[in-house]
């Protein structure tokens, strides 16, 4: 099934198309120059158009998503994440959805593909 860019894969769960990453990043990263620029505009991104907080597993255990940050360093994208009280920082490629991606989960995808290059 496919519908605006996206279809249901083997597993029941929503992907991008091709074109439609393509589109993604090519949105976030028109007017950036360095990688460091690209970094900081997935960033702003992820903050503009995924709805915090959400729910995510993170090796295996739930956490609740409360935000997202970049310190500069070529790790890429931190989701800050809380769990039985304690705040965690953890790539946000780390992230897998616990029953439905968050509204935004287009970005994530967006972001891997990026990272990975021949997009």
């Amino acid at each position: 099934m496919q519908a605006r860019g996206r279809t249901v894969g083997r597993s029941g769960k929503p992907r991008l198309t091709k074109s439609r990453v393509r589109a993604l990043i090519e949105e976030a990263i028109v007017d950036c120059y360095t990688e460091d620029e690209q970094h900081g505009a997935f960033l702003v991104m992820l903050e503009q158009r995924v709805i915090c907080p959400f729910k995510a597993l993170v090796v295996g255990e739930e956490v609740e998503v409360q935000g997202f940050n970049w310190d500069g360093t070529p790790q890429g994208i931190l989701a800050i994440c809380r769990r039985k009280g304690r705040t965690y920082r953890t790539n946000v490629t780390a992230l897998q959805w616990t029953n439905r991606p968050p509204p935004g989960w287009e970005w994530f995808d967006a972001y891997r593909a990026w990272l990975k290059g021949g997009w």
